[in-house]
């Protein structure tokens, strides 16, 4: 079995007229990553391998659940290719995760979550908002057969205000 949990980063800020990849997260940010993080602690268990987009709001938001997981360093990676907004190249980035990994937990970007969580798992979301979380356990045994799974659990910061 293979578990993907995708995170879209947290709420950024357009403010400082800075190019994309640089924006930085927003207060609000901090607050719903607080939220998301208390509720998942209860369901997360040690071991995932995390891969973080190098994009300021989506590595800030990656840390956040770093230290709130308490994940060790040399499972903490930002991955260049997940700067990516296109589902096609981040479900090939996925298929790429060391097959001695069952859990891979992926920090990255709209519209490319919101595709994945919908043509991967099996219940349909409108949008991926950000900081929100969607958990999909495939019954396979290698990343490069992942198709179709199964969503367990998907937290919206929203409904944790």
């Amino acid at each position: 079995m293979k578990r993907l949990i995708l995170i879209r980063h947290g709420k950024s800020s357009w403010n400082n007229n800075l190019p994309d990849h640089k924006r930085p997260l927003k207060k609000r940010a901090y607050k719903d990553a607080e939220n998301v993080i208390k509720a998942f602690k209860h369901f997360y268990k040690p071991g995932g391998l995390f891969w973080s987009s190098p994009a300021v709001r989506a590595n800030e938001t990656a840390n956040m659940f770093k230290e709130g997981l308490g994940v060790k360093e040399e499972d903490f990676n930002v991955v260049n290719e997940l700067y990516t907004f296109n589902q096609n190249e981040l479900l090939e980035m996925i298929r790429s995760c060391p097959e001695e990994r069952d859990k891979l937990i992926v920090f990255g970007h709209n519209p490319a979550l919101t595709i994945l969580v919908n043509s991967l798992g099996d219940k349909h979301l409108d949008n991926l908002p950000t900081t929100g979380l969607c958990v999909i356990d495939f019954d396979v045994d290698t990343w490069k057969e992942l198709e179709k799974g199964k969503t367990i659990l998907t937290l919206l910061p929203k409904n944790l205000r």
